[in-house]
């Protein structure tokens, strides 16, 4: 297993990632990995080394690296990284507002200097995959809708994917091919049932993608992330079943285990 940390540059700067991919010459198919609202940290790096298993090339970028290596942490008595809700409210503010900021415009930059990045990488040049938390949920998003090369998308407890706003996820489902998971927590404020049957809806009305998607009873925003306090093992454990199907019928790897996270 190849891991390391590079920059990638991009017309705003250079953005720092983290890579993963397998020993060996490859190409292998391209998976990014978009953080959350905590910024990058080794349980990103890690669940990026579980992609690359599988047969990845991996890449995670600091969606904030225009402000720099933003992380944000803090941990309950027993070591784990407690919940977006506990913290005080003047960080909550500043962490909502950041997160605001990696709107559509940004990420397509973004995106696309991953994609340059690559084709100087042990990278295939077909289709390409992605799989985001929190914030990262609707960049997955952004990349299945303005990059046709994203054919297996992956949003898990993504955070505004039906906003009031002109560049909102939801009214760009029309333009996404390939398959689509989602994975959402039932006590999740971002994950409403009128949130998933909106969605429903829209992603049935496209005839060029597969949509699946499940609700997990008993699980809150943050719920797929290890490190958390409100981990549910369970139901992470059946996103990424469907995750890495999704990805085998889509990008193809070859001479991969397809073991689930």
């Amino acid at each position: 297993m190849i891991g390391k940390e590079v920059d990638i540059q991009t017309p705003d700067g250079a953005m720092d990632s983290y890579i993963a991919h397998p020993d060996g010459p490859g190409p292998f198919p391209l998976v990014v990995l978009f953080m959350d609202v905590w910024g990058l940290r080794e349980e990103l790096f890690a669940i990026g080394r579980n992609v690359a298993a599988q047969g990845y090339y991996c890449v995670v970028p600091n969606l904030f690296y225009r402000e720099g290596k933003v992380r944000y942490e803090k941990r309950n008595a027993q070591g784990k990284m407690v919940s977006f809700t506990e913290l005080p409210p003047d960080k909550q503010t500043e962490m909502s507002a950041r997160s605001a900021k990696v709107d559509r415009a940004r990420s397509r930059v973004d995106i696309a200097a991953i994609l340059d990045y690559c084709r100087s990488e042990p990278v295939t040049p077909g289709a390409a995959g992605s799989a985001g938390f929190c914030l990262g949920g609707r960049v997955a998003f952004y990349a299945g809708q303005e990059f046709p090369r994203f054919r297996a998308n992956a949003s898990l407890h993504g955070t505004w994917l039906i906003k009031d706003v002109p560049d909102s996820p939801h009214l760009f489902i029309g333009r996404m091919r390939g398959e689509v998971y989602c994975g959402f927590g039932a006590l999740d404020r971002f994950g409403t049932p009128e949130a998933i049957e909106t969605l429903d809806r829209l992603f049935a009305a496209n005839p060029n993608v597969i949509y699946r998607r499940h609700v997990h009873a008993g699980a809150d925003h943050g719920y797929s992330l290890p490190d958390r306090d409100i981990h549910a093992a369970d139901a992470t454990a059946l996103d990424w079943q469907e995750i890495f199907a999704m990805f085998a019928r889509e990008l193809k790897p070859s001479g991969a285990p397809r073991a689930g996270a």
